[in-house]
């Protein structure tokens, strides 16, 4: 594997940040011709990278993940994000980071997913989430494969009568009565995908000086491993080199669906974990 010297891993992480974790395919492109190599060698070669984005108090154990879309080009960071003084059940891990971040930059497709570790059995389901997951190659340190050689006989969306996935097009927006939270959230509150709950949630943080952060609720057909919109937004915060305690917050603001609620008690622990504290906005659409 190709060996990035430190002055351009820390050059290439500094454009990481700036862009909340996505790799465009120019700077891919001018990658693979500087080295000479193809994407599967390059993606593997950056997860050091991607590992520095990672805050693990607990575990003190650093992964990095980059998903990768052969459609669009692009690549999108993922690093495991632990809270203290919370239940384990509330960590990011990193392959659900990196999704993350494709999805919320409007990805539709997942050919790669490069990881520095074996995924969890957590991750590989939520894997299974994402459209055509069984055509997504793993790139392992010591070998590349297949979702389907590392979740065999899996219980998939379809085992619940779920015809859609992860990064599938969202569904035209409906109307909602005026409420009052930003245009932006209302949009990431329609791109949120719940079909087992129903609830679809969004999350909207805005500092003071580093802009606002969003996240969406990703549901998962085993229901554990899905992800809540405040650990969404709170995984972008890390790509860019932040974290909520130590940034100026003005606003969070959870907006759900009022008949199928259930984000506002998940998001209070997960602010619980930070020093400091944090009252969230809260908003329903009926």
């Amino acid at each position: 594997m190709l060996t990035i010297s430190k002055e351009l891993e820390q050059e290439l992480q500094q454009k990481i940040q700036s862009n909340s974790g996505v790799i465009p395919k120019t700077l891919l492109d001018s990658l693979m011709g500087k080295f000479d190599i193809e994407i599967k060698q390059l993606l593997q070669s950056l997860l050091p990278i991607a590992a520095r984005f990672s805050i693990a108090p607990i575990s003190n154990f650093n992964v990095g993940a980059i998903a990768y879309s052969s459609d669009s080009g692009c690549a999108y960071i993922g690093s495991n994000l632990e809270f203290n003084h919370a239940a384990l059940c509330l960590v990011v891990h990193a392959e659900q980071s990196a999704i993350n971040t494709a999805w919320l930059n409007g990805e539709t497709h997942i050919s790669h997913i490069a990881i520095t570790d074996a995924p969890c059995g957590h991750c590989r389901q939520f894997i299974n989430e994402v459209k055509l997951s069984e055509q997504i190659e793993i790139l392992l340190p010591n070998t590349n494969t297949s979702l389907s050689e590392l979740l065999p006989h899996s219980f998939g969306p379809a085992d619940l009568g779920n015809e859609t996935r992860l990064l599938d097009v969202s569904a035209p927006k409906t109307t909602v009565p005026k409420l009052p939270i930003s245009s932006e959230l209302l949009k990431h509150y329609h791109a949120s995908y719940a079909p087992y709950s129903g609830n679809k949630s969004a999350v909207e943080i805005v500092t003071a000086q580093h802009g606002n952060f969003y996240g969406r609720y990703a549901e998962n057909v085993a229901y554990n491993p899905s992800l809540s919109p405040l650990q969404s937004a709170l995984s972008q915060m890390a790509l860019s080199g932040l974290s909520l305690d130590k940034v100026e917050v003005v606003e969070i603001t959870l907006v759900e669906t009022e008949q199928y609620k259930n984000q506002s008690g998940v998001a209070d622990v997960v602010l619980e974990s930070f020093t400091g504290k944090y009252e969230i906005k809260k908003a329903y659409v009926s």
